[in-house]
């Protein structure tokens, strides 16, 4: 397994994993197969890489730290491995070559990014298998938090909009260098092969939700004042003194929906 003195790079946000059990724990979580095309954000050392690259047929690692990818470059001398030197906020991944159908991605992300990261990545399901992420414990329960839970919010129903929500596995700080100042998760995110539901207006479903929830203490008709008022909201059965936490993902695509198409 890879070693380096690297020093981690505090505005790069690096934690790097060592903990050799807790490694072998998310590589069964991943399941990587032989066929498979994998995409590691933010590889750091290559702990984890060293683990993936015995299974997958390719693997491509995006990290912006030019001295680790130097790094990792001299480490990994398989065929089957690409490192490419780039913030993944950045990075065009329809650059890489499509060898299956779908890619599968995993990394240990930058927490203090990890949303606009997870944002990107929903608007190119079309090529995604599916997600393996290790995330700030906080923000995993968020997303996979279900409504009238104090955690379910604009992440909760964004993600599982687009996904199957499971958190997998929980990392104690010390299982990385420097440890971080808060508990991880491992969070897998599956693309829904049949959306349960769907926007008509992608982007008018996402504003409403994010307005929703930026008075999530007040009822949904003050919330959304603006967009919906009481009587349109009890036409589609939904109690209009409710509060937004209180809504399912299927009920925000219905008022978007109910909206949009009342304005055409």
């Amino acid at each position: 397994m890879p070693t380096n003195q690297h020093r981690h790079k505090k505005r790069f946000g690096q934690h790097f994993l060592h903990d050799s059990r807790i490694l072998d724990l998310i590589v069964r979580c991943i399941q990587p197969q032989e066929h498979d095309h994998l995409v590691e954000i933010g590889p750091g050392q290559g702990v984890l890489t060293a683990h993936l690259v015995k299974h997958a047929k390719r693997l491509d690692a995006i990290e912006i730290d030019r001295d680790l990818v130097q790094f990792l470059q001299q480490q990994f001398i398989q065929n089957n491995v690409f490192f490419h030197q780039a913030d993944i906020l950045k990075f065009d991944l329809t650059r890489l070559p499509m060898i299956n159908s779908k890619i599968r991605i995993v990394g240990n992300l930058p927490y203090n990014i990890s949303t606009p990261i997870l944002f990107k990545l929903f608007k190119h399901l079309n090529q995604i298998q599916d997600m393996f992420f290790l995330l700030q414990r906080e923000v995993v329960v968020r997303m996979a938090a279900q409504p009238n839970n104090k955690q379910y919010g604009r992440l909760s129903i964004m993600t599982q909009y687009h996904c199957q929500t499971e958190q997998r596995l929980d990392v104690p700080a010390n299982a990385s260098t420097p440890p971080p100042k808060v508990e991880s998760s491992v969070v897998q995110l599956t693309p829904h092969t049949t959306p349960p539901c769907v926007a008509n207006d992608f982007t008018h479903f996402s504003h409403l939700v994010r307005d929703a929830f930026n008075y999530r203490r007040k009822t949904i008709q003050n919330a959304l004042k603006g967009h919906v008022d009481a009587n349109k909201l009890m036409q589609m059965d939904i109690n209009p003194k409710r509060r937004p936490q209180e809504l399912t993902v299927k009920d925000y695509v219905n008022i978007s929906n109910t909206i949009t198409a009342t304005a055409r």
